[in-house]
């Protein structure tokens, strides 16, 4: 995020608004909601995970134990089961009629 000059960015009848209510200060204004990317959408990280959660889904389906996906990922085990059961889920929601 990077400060702005208010004076820079909006029209002088906005700023004199703006003046009315604060002054002299910082103030953040948020994205509209239908411009917020959602998390790890722009870094990435949320296509890395699910692509890492198929494939702990698919290793377990080739017959890995939980133990060795817990040892293989340094996930706990509670995870693993989290994890296979929601890709499950999934799964069979896509089989679905």
């Amino acid at each position: 995020m990077q400060y702005k000059n208010g004076k820079e960015v909006f029209p002088p009848s906005l700023l004199k608004e703006v003046q009315k209510h604060i002054q002299g200060e910082l103030i953040y204004i948020p994205k509209q909601n239908n411009q917020r990317a959602g998390w790890g959408e722009i870094n990435g990280s949320r296509r890395l995970l699910a692509r890492r959660n198929e494939e702990i889904y698919q290793l377990y389906s080739d017959g890995w134990s939980f133990e060795e996906l817990e040892k293989k990922y340094n996930l706990s085990i509670e995870s693993i089961r989290k994890i296979i059961y929601k890709a499950r889920g999934e799964f069979n929601d896509r089989r679905a009629p």
